[in-house]
C-alpha cells in the first residue's frame, strides 16, 4: 500500500467496495491530475496526483455508472457524457458519503482546488444535513430513503438501478 495514510484509506474503501484500482504511470493529460478512468477501473499515479481526494470523488463516477455500463466505463466516455449536474451533484454526496464512511475529513475532497469554489458551500450543506443530490441516490438503489435532515444511510455503493 502507500504511505500516504490518506491514500491508503481510499484504496482499502476501493478494494472493499470492488472499484478496480492500480498505482502507475499515465501518459498524456486527465481530466483530474494523477487520476485515469478507463474499462471501469481506475489508475492512479501518484507522482502526478494534486488532491488524493480526488481518487474518491473519480471513484464516485464509477460507482454511479449504470452496471451494465460500469465494466466500459471510461473518461471518454464520461466526457461525451457530459454528466447533468444532477448526476453530478449525486457523485458529489456520494464522495462526502464515502469520506464520512472511512474517516477522512471532509475537506480533503472538498479541496480549495476544486468543485467550482463550492467546497465550503458543500460541506456546510452535508453537515447541516441538506443532501443535495439524495433523491438521486435513492434513485440509483445506492442509499436508503430518509427523513430530511437525517444522514442518508448507504444501502450500496455501487448503483443497482434507475433508469
Amino acid at each position: 500500500m502507500h504511505p500516504d495514510p490518506v491514500i491508503t484509506k481510499i484504496c482499502a474503501f476501493l478494494e472493499s467496495i470492488g472499484i478496480p484500482y492500480k498505482l502507475g504511470e499515465i501518459g498524456g493529460d486527465t481530466f483530474l491530475p494523477g487520476i485515469d478512468i478507463s474499462r471501469g477501473a481506475l489508475t492512479i499515479d501518484i507522482s502526478r496526483l494534486t488532491y488524493p481526494g480526488d481518487i474518491l470523488h473519480e471513484a464516485g463516477h464509477i460507482a454511479l455508472t449504470k452496471p451494465e455500463l460500469r465494466p466500459a466505463v471510461g473518461q471518454e466516455m464520461l466526457k461525451a457524457q457530459s454528466p447533468a449536474e444532477s448526476e453530478e451533484m449525486g457523485v458529489i454526496l456520494w464522495t462526502y458519503l464515502a469520506a464520512r464512511e472511512i474517516g477522512i475529513p471532509e475537506e480533503i475532497v472538498f479541496h480549495a482546488g476544486g468543485y467550482k469554489d463550492e467546497s465550503n458551500w458543500l460541506i456546510e450543506q452535508f453537515r447541516s444535513g441538506n443532501f443535495i443530490g439524495l433523491p438521486l441516490l435513492t434513485w440509483m438503489g445506492v442509499t436508503e430513503p430518509s427523513k430530511p435532515g437525517e444522514t442518508p444511510k448507504v444501502r450500496s455503493w455501487l448503483r443497482v438501478s434507475g433508469g
